[in-house]
């Protein structure tokens, strides 16, 4: 069983994590991934920026999976960025997590949480237009059965460029 946990995390600042980090870009109906700097594993703003730079017609989308804990999807909008992060627990170990509670303008959780169930934060319904509704993404966000690359494909599957993805990440 794959269990979630940021509790005993390495400390994450400064140094590349384990995961991925890539964007889906739809253009004409078609899904198409590309790699992000791993960089944006750690720093937000890094991620943000290379996802404004593709400068696509179409729907972008960031998918982050952070160090075997959580996953983040970013999704540039006129005049910001829509966010959801997995778990805010995270963001009590990993910048990029808190970051992310910070552009959502949430406190971090108290220490304590840490024991408890994913708390996943920020736009439910980033993915909502592909098909990947609200309240499904928020269950599957607290799939504790699931690793976070996992979630990220499930919702790939969904959206329907898991194919794209998966050529990517090889």
């Amino acid at each position: 069983m794959a269990v979630q946990t940021v509790r005993d995390a390495p400390q994450a600042q400064d140094e590349v994590l384990p995961g991925f980090a890539l964007a889906a870009i739809r253009e004409e109906g078609r899904w198409r991934c590309t790699k992000l700097d791993p960089e944006a594993l750690t720093d937000l703003d890094t991620a943000i920026t290379e996802l404004r730079e593709l400068r696509s017609t179409g729907a972008v989308l960031g998918l982050l999976a952070v160090d075997d804990c959580f996953f983040v999807v970013l999704r540039p909008i006129p005049g910001g960025v829509s966010l959801m992060l997995s778990d805010a627990v995270a963001a009590l170990d990993y910048d990029v997590a808190a970051d992310v509670l910070d552009l959502l303008r949430v406190d971090l959780p108290p220490e304590d949480a840490a024991d408890d169930d994913p708390w996943p934060e920020g736009d439910m319904g980033i993915v909502a237009d592909f098909g990947l509704g609200a309240d499904e993404l928020e269950v599957l966000a607290g799939e504790l059965e699931l690793y976070p690359d996992e979630q990220l494909t499930s919702i790939a599957r969904r959206c329907g460029f898991a194919d794209a993805m998966a050529k990517v990440l090889g």
